[in-house]
């Protein structure tokens, strides 16, 4: 008999493309998205990338081991993180969106926010995609200001308000109540006119350990195979914890985790360790 490990899962075959500001993007082959953050309090590089200088060269050095997106993150959403507006956000950027675009113009750019104001100036900018942390719940202006720029849309699943976003949650069944939650959520987006939506299940957001191994063991039943799936478990506690590491020196496993994602049809993988993902990556497809 297999063990778990050994069975067979079927992959997710669904072939998607998402409209990037004009650039049709395929997800037939999964891509990886390298995190920017421009944050002096990320828990794990906080402050290395806050100047534009030492942004744009991290920004080449992701693209460079293989990323194909950038995501750009202004704001700290870890425990206890210093709480910014959008105004302060749209300070922190500064031009780093613009000069990323100018200076490696195959690079798409997401911008990693849940205000609809810094949305606008990054649109402006010519950010490519929003990754909205918030799935619309911080920022009542959010699913109309997607709506507008057209851009792809990343829905995560959080609680509902930004003081409970890391309030440890049990589920009676995880994957069911983050199906409820998609379901909701995208018929609301549906409804407003965005139709290029990516959906993450929120790692590290208000799910215990337990429930989050579960995820990764059900990925493949997770948003109904409809849209693409996007996975975020780069550096995160349910992982180092348990084994009493810290979040940069946990990559063996994580790349274990990463192939069962992929195995089950996930098509974004957001990591600080660009390199490592693309190894795993690149032995997945050649599993294929």
């Amino acid at each position: 008999m297999l063990s778990d490990s050994q069975t067979p899962r079927p992959v997710n075959a669904q072939t998607y493309s998402i409209n990037c500001n004009g650039r049709l993007v395929q997800l037939d082959t999964p891509k990886i998205m390298g995190i920017l953050n421009l944050t002096p309090d990320s828990f794990s590089d906080g402050g290395r990338f806050s100047s534009e200088k030492s942004a744009l060269e991290h920004a080449g050095k992701l693209l460079k081991e293989g990323a194909e997106i950038i995501d750009v993150g202004p704001q700290s959403t870890r425990p206890n993180a210093e709480f910014l507006s959008s105004k302060e956000e749209i300070n922190r950027i500064g031009n780093i969106i613009s000069q990323i675009k100018k200076e490696f113009p195959e690079a798409l750019v997401s911008l990693d926010t849940f205000y609809a104001e810094t949305v606008k100036f990054g649109f402006n900018e010519g950010i490519d995609m929003i990754n909205d942390i918030s799935g619309g719940q911080y920022d009542e202006k959010m699913f109309d200001t997607a709506a507008e720029t057209k851009l792809p849309y990343i829905l995560m699943h959080v609680n509902p308000s930004y003081e409970t976003m890391h309030h440890k949650n049990r589920f009676e069944d995880i994957t069911l109540e983050v199906n409820r939650y998609f379901s909701e959520k995208v018929n609301e987006l549906l409804e407003k006119g965005v139709s290029d939506i990516i959906l993450d299940p929120g790692f590290g957001f208000g799910k215990t350990v337990e429930d989050q191994m579960k995820m990764i063991n059900e990925v493949e039943y997770l948003g109904f195979q409809k849209f693409p799936l996007l996975i975020g478990i780069s550096r995160k506690s349910f992982i180092y914890k348990p084994l009493g590491k810290s979040p940069l020196d946990i990559n063996e496993e994580t790349q274990k985790l990463h192939m069962k994602v992929l195995e089950q049809g996930a098509k974004i993988l957001r990591v600080h360790d660009v390199a490592e993902a693309k190894e795993t990556l690149m032995q997945f497809l050649q599993k294929k």
